[in-house]
């Protein structure tokens, strides 16, 4: 087997062990909980699906970045539903419970939303001759290792609330550490390639993080709770749904470099705000 046929299958049993682990450790009730604020789930869709892409759009063009650099960027820009969104949320002192049902259903629908967007968005970024993308495929993979495993688990946690207590933190652990061996074996074949990235391109990245920010916070309605907990969960991008499309369709392009690059930067970088954040306490009616 190649390194990059094992980085696949690492990569795809990540994402089934994250999903699964992430329904395991939510209740139905939470997540019915969020969907009852149909005003902040939309505008969390419309900022995840919508503002975050078009946005990232905008500046790749300001930035003129390479185009499959950009494409990496866009893959990240367009898989929302983070595992790190809740505890990023509990950090800075939000709405957690929100943030719970946000995370599950931004990462439900990405399976089918991220597909059709990269669909729309990267004709505009390559020429039709270097599009050899098969969507279809994209959403097969995602439906298999990302909306069955959490199905399962949140009907574990449903029907076997003890037995989904025994086994989410193996179940987690597993998870981390396969993405983390992804995450290492990626480093270790695109250290040069990083290792290349200008100053300018890390600044570009820190833009963006500051946009998603930005444009969760705009999102998250009046009240503070809610915008800390929308800025966080839209900052924080779903790696490993982007790492599975990118290995799968640009494996050894600047693609994956730019997904591994930025992934970095937005995890740390939303990890600081929540700290940062959490020096802003709610005022005492909406807590």
């Amino acid at each position: 087997m190649t390194l990059a046929a094992l980085v696949n299958v690492l990569t795809v049993a990540g994402l089934v062990a994250v999903m699964l682990s992430m329904g395991l450790k939510v209740r139905f009730g939470e997540v019915v909980a969020a969907v009852r604020k149909p005003r902040l789930m939309v505008l969390g869709v419309v900022a995840n699906f919508g503002l975050v892409p078009l946005a990232t759009i905008g500046l790749l063009h300001l930035f003129n970045a390479n185009p499959m650099v950009s494409v990496g960027f866009l893959i990240l820009a367009v898989c929302p539903g983070a595992p790190v969104g809740p505890p990023f949320a509990a950090i800075a002192r939000g709405d957690v419970p929100s943030a719970i049902g946000q995370m599950v259903v931004l990462a439900g629908l990405s399976a089918l939303l991220s597909p059709a967007l990269l669909g729309l968005l990267l004709a505009r970024l390559l020429p039709a001759g270097e599009l050899q993308i098969d969507y279809l495929a994209i959403v097969r993979t995602l439906l298999m290792a990302q909306i069955l495993p959490l199905a399962v688990g949140l009907a574990i946690h449903h029907r076997a609330p003890k037995l989904a207590e025994r086994v989410v933190r193996p179940i987690s652990l597993m998870a981390n550490l396969l993405l983390v061996i992804v995450v290492v074996m990626l480093l270790v074949r695109e250290y040069e390639t990083l290792a290349l990235i200008r100053l300018r391109g890390w600044f570009g990245m820190l833009v963006l993080l500051a946009t998603s920010l930005g444009i969760g916070w705009l999102c998250g309605g009046p009240g503070r709770l809610t915008r800390k907990t929308l800025a966080v969960t839209t900052a924080a991008h779903n790696a490993a749904v982007a790492l599975v499309i990118v290995s799968k369709n640009f494996a050894d392009t600047p693609a994956v470099t730019a997904v591994i690059a930025y992934a970095l930067v937005s995890i740390l970088g939303t990890l600081g705000c929540a700290f940062l954040l959490a020096t802003f306490p709610a005022p005492a009616a909406e807590t």
